[in-house]
């Protein structure tokens, strides 16, 4: 099962390098102030899917966080419910 994957990684590997040397033409961005920055295609798109990224994992991380706080909590009072009911019995 691990040559598989190890096969599948590579696979998607360097069909994503092909993508990147068929798409070497440099672009131009603009940006505001009549400022321009130079770049090949195949680096802004892995910059934007970089940003795309981190950004989506900073958006959760506010939930997984209190997720985590609310389970340690309700993990809490259920060993107190257990340790109680083990009392009374």
């Amino acid at each position: 099962m691990s040559l598989v994957v190890w096969l599948l990684r590579a696979v998607i590997f360097f069909m994503l390098f092909g993508l990147a040397i068929k798409n070497s033409g440099t672009v131009e961005l603009r940006f505001f102030l009549d400022q321009a920055w130079q770049a090949p295609l195949s680096l802004v798109l892995l910059v934007a899917f970089t940003a795309g990224v981190v950004i989506g994992l900073a958006a959760v991380v506010s939930t997984w966080t209190r997720q985590r706080r609310e389970l340690s909590k309700l993990q809490r009072q259920l060993a107190k419910a257990a340790k109680d009911s083990a009392a009374e019995a």
